[in-house]
């Protein structure tokens, strides 16, 4: 590794984890894409093939890449699967995890106001794009969903080619822009239905819905989206798995 791709005095499988995050996040490597083999990356960064396992091993560790037995390792890709497991907590009181599907209300462009300024740390007067949807969980509708991102980093995403959005948008993120979802923050809390909720969800007015804020960063930690979300809580729980 040359002195200006070694920040610091960390070890040195860190740092080459983040060299090689740092080149997925840039697009070097596309996703679903095959990188170099452990014995090519430590010729090429001049390191031991195990500190190149070690920081591929973390990388697999935070879902940015995959293992694939006898092929290599590969870039993560967003799918339906992938967003229903790490990025979609509800579950049916049975037990069984289905991501919904998606009914498009809204899509529009505008100047960000003053909390989504704050969330997507934009400057004022910058332009966003709000998408409103109904999600549908076993055909019933489950959740309201607010989602906001900066315009400069989504051009297009409001125009003909891009309706109806699909119903993950971390894949079309990934696949048509270049921006990668590494992780995301949840804060919940438990909300009346308005009265434009009540009548998208069947219920009545004031009925208790959980609203999840969610802010997205993509994998240098910069925020890219905010959604909030209310959802139905009758037959649907909230999980999450600590360790």
């Amino acid at each position: 590794m040359t002195e200006t791709e070694t920040p610091g005095f960390r070890p040195l499988y860190q740092q080459v984890r983040d060299l090689l995050r740092q080149r997925i996040s840039t697009g070097h490597w596309r996703p679903d894409e095959a990188l170099p083999s452990e014995s090519r990356l430590a010729a090429e960064l001049k390191v031991s093939q195990g500190t190149v396992r070690k920081a591929l091993d973390d990388l697999a560790a935070q879902n940015l890449v995959v293992r694939r037995q006898g092929r290599g390792t590969f870039v993560a890709a967003h799918s339906a699967d992938r967003s229903l497991f790490h990025f979609f907590r509800l579950v049916g009181d049975d037990g069984e995890r289905k991501l919904p599907s998606s009914r498009m209300l809204d899509c529009r462009r505008g100047m960000a106001g003053a909390a989504e300024a704050a969330r997507l740390e934009l400057a004022p007067g910058a332009l966003v794009l709000r998408i409103d949807r109904l999600r549908l969980i076993r055909d019933q509708p489950a959740i309201i969903e607010r989602i906001v991102v900066p315009q400069a980093l989504f051009p297009g995403l409001d125009g003909p080619d891009h309706r109806p959005l699909p119903n993950t948008l971390y894949d079309l993120y990934q696949r048509e822009y270049g921006v990668t979802i590494g992780r995301a923050a949840e804060q919940l809390k438990a909300v009346g239905a308005s009265p434009e909720d009540a009548e998208l969800l069947h219920l009545r007015t004031g009925a208790p819905l959980l609203e999840i804020d969610r802010l997205a960063l993509d994998l240098d930690g910069r925020p890219v989206e905010w959604r909030l979300s209310r959802c139905v809580t009758e037959h649907l729980h909230y999980a999450a798995e600590l360790a």
